[in-house]
């Protein structure tokens, strides 16, 4: 199994993860009618069953009920960033063409039994409702291609969070950014800031007002099986709604090339689900029953070529918590740029580090010099194994969990030093001195 995020292929999946739970059944058609074939007579009796026709005559075309045929299609070879788009066929024919009634026939129309209750709050329509306004689709245009995603409505004039994979083809003037609204008017945009460690991005839509702000939550208090909504434009496909549960919390999940460096790629300390999340959902909301924002979707985890073309969701995906994407966003619309918390050393897993002792946990490889790591008395061939409470297991985990941390945060390390377990007070440093 191999991870990818809406733009890449991503290094092999930690096999620790585990598939999550499958999604809950769907609800009834609400396009399904009574059947107008077995309406009854006033006297309550169904009707005589009608004569057979005579045979087929020439020109008639017997109208088929109900099928539809959808295909999502790449819109090419190798573009599968962002979502790829999608080529949406309807046919109501073998022959690919509309099926038509006679003129001469009679137009049967379905009864219409949905009322107009408001959907009840906290109810996947309720909060589909309440969000939808606040959720764009993001397209990018470059010369080589470009790439679509999802944004969320930071402020009325147009401030727009997402995900970095998504806008980074347009930065430094190398592409375009347009942004299409829920009311289907577009607008193009440009870049505020782009964050590539947490893998999020501001940008700004130009010209426009009284757009509808997404009520952002808190991630601190989420739970395992906790219900949640997805929202975005998988393949293109905007304003699509899917929902599920939190599968699980803190997820190291690392969506750039694999380095022994603590800050050299992006490793989100993720929020895994089982809504369904697909290409072009990238930057759009993980919502609660409340409506409100607590995970920005960021990457999904596929079968990988052994699959075949099973690229799509098998319900792993992950999301940004909202806590730590509130906070970057709000440096990237203050400074254009983002800071992280840092804890001086270059880490592998312990269980690659060539030591037999450890099968977990995450080996100090070198300590910066003036550091949190080495003013809190680390050093080269330690094995951390707790952030606080939050047991370390690799050199990712250990990553994540400093990053859901702000500099300066003071936290507690469990490690083993020359055999002999221990604890430490470390106060966090900041990328922003050596950048």
């Amino acid at each position: 199994m191999v991870m990818s995020d809406q733009t890449h292929t991503l290094p092999p999946y930690s096999p620790d993860v585990p598939p999550a739970a499958d999604p809950g059944a769907r609800s009834a058609d609400p396009w399904r009618a009574q059947d107008p074939w077995r309406a009854p007579e006033p006297n309550g009796l169904p009707p005589a069953p009608p004569a057979p026709p005579a045979g087929p005559q020439a020109g008639d075309r017997r109208p088929r009920r109900g099928v539809a045929l959808l295909s999502a299609v790449a819109l090419a070879a190798g573009l599968v960033g962002g979502g790829a788009g999608a080529a949406l066929t309807a046919t109501l024919d073998d022959n690919g063409t509309a099926a038509t009634t006679p003129a001469s026939s009679t137009s049967l129309q379905g009864t219409n039994t949905r009322t107009s209750t408001p959907a009840a709050d906290g109810s996947v329509e309720a909060v589909a409702a309440a969000v939808l306004p606040s959720v764009v689709s993001i397209e990018v245009t470059t010369a080589q291609g470009g790439d679509e995603g999802t944004g969320i409505v930071l402020s009325s004039d147009g401030l727009i969070l997402t995900n970095n994979h998504v806008v980074a083809d347009a930065a430094s003037g190398a592409g375009s950014i347009s942004v299409t609204l829920n009311d289907g008017s577009t607008a193009s945009a440009s870049i505020v800031g782009r964050d590539p460690v947490t893998d999020l991005a501001v940008i700004k839509a130009k010209g426009v007002s009284g757009l509808t702000k997404a009520a952002l939550g808190s991630s601190a208090d989420l739970a395992p099986g906790e219900q949640v909504v997805a929202i975005g434009s998988p393949l293109g496909l905007q304003g699509t709604v899917t929902s599920g549960i939190i599968s699980a919390l803190n997820r190291p999940v690392r969506t750039g090339s694999a380095t022994g460096t603590e800050n050299a790629s992006t490793v989100i300390d993720a929020i895994q689900t089982d809504a369904a999340i697909n290409p072009g959902n990238s930057g759009g909301p993980l919502v609660n029953l409340q409506g409100e924002v607590v995970g920005i979707n960021s990457a999904i985890a596929s079968l990988g070529a052994s699959a075949g073309s099973q690229s799509g969701s098998i319900g792993l995906g992950f999301s940004i918590p909202i806590d730590q994407a509130r906070t970057i966003a709000t440096e990237l619309i203050n400074t254009g740029s983002a800071t992280h918390a840092q804890l001086g050393v270059s880490v592998q897993d312990a269980s690659t580090s060539g030591s037999s002792t450890f099968s977990d946990g995450a080996a100090v490889g070198a300590v910066t010099a003036g550091g949190a790591a080495e003013k809190a008395g680390l050093a080269a061939g330690d094995v951390i194994t707790k952030v606080g409470n939050r047991s370390v297991d690799s050199a990712d985990a250990l990553i994540a969990a400093i990053r859901s941390h702000l500099p300066g945060d003071s936290v507690t390390l469990t490690y083993t030093h020359n055999g002999t377990k221990t604890t430490t007070k470390v106060t966090l440093g900041s990328d922003a001195a050596s950048s």
